[in-house]
C-alpha cells in the first residue's frame, strides 16, 4: 500500500474521528440494537434495520480511517528545508493574472480538501502547477474555462 501525504492536523482530525466512532459512536449503535433486539419480533422492527444499518456504516468508517492513518506520512512543511520553493503542506498567497483576485490556499491530502477553508487538494490541477515553484513565479494550470494564470505572491510554511 502506497502512503497518503496528510498534514499534521490532517492526521488529528482523522484521529479524532477514530476516536468518537469507537468510543462514542460505536457503544450507542449496539445500544440501539440491544434495545430494537428487546422489542421483539425482528423481521418487521423498523429501529433494528436501521441501528444495523448505522452500525455497518460506523464499522466501515473505522476501517477506513485505521487504513488512512497506518498509510499516512504526515508532513510538517515548517520542518523541511525547501529554500522557498511550494511543497506539500505549503500555505501560498496567489494572484488570478486575469482578474487580479488575490487568494490564499494551503496544499493538503485529498482528505484533508475544503476550497470553503482554503485547502487544495495536492491532485488537484492548480496544486500540481504549483508544486515546485517560488514567490514571483508564474503557474499556469487547466481549469474548466481554459487555461488561467496565476502569480505566487508568497509563500508560507506553517
Amino acid at each position: 500500500m502506497s502512503t497518503i501525504p496528510i498534514t499534521k492536523r490532517g492526521a488529528e482530525l482523522l484521529k479524532e474521528e477514530l476516536q468518537r466512532l469507537k468510543h462514542i459512536e460505536r457503544p450507542a449503535v449496539i445500544n440501539a440494537i440491544s434495545e430494537a433486539r428487546a422489542q421483539g419480533d425482528l423481521s418487521e422492527n423498523a429501529e433494528y434495520d436501521a441501528a444495523k444499518e448505522k452500525q455497518a456504516f460506523i464499522e466501515g468508517r473505522i476501517q477506513e480511517l485505521e487504513g488512512k492513518l497506518a498509510a499516512a506520512q504526515i508532513i510538517d512543511p515548517s520542518t523541511l528545508d525547501v529554500e522557498g520553493r511550494i511543497v506539500f503542506g505549503a500555505t501560498v498567497e496567489l494572484e488570478d493574472l486575469e482578474d487580479g483576485k488575490v487568494a490564499i490556499y494551503q496544499i493538503v491530502g485529498d482528505d484533508e480538501a475544503d476550497l470553503n477553508s482554503g485547502k487544495i487538494s495536492i491532485s488537484s490541477p492548480i496544486a500540481r502547477a504549483l508544486i515546485g515553484k517560488e514567490e514571483g513565479d508564474v503557474a499556469t494550470f487547466s481549469a474548466p474555462g481554459g487555461n488561467r494564470e496565476v502569480e505566487i505572491l508568497s509563500v508560507n510554511y506553517v
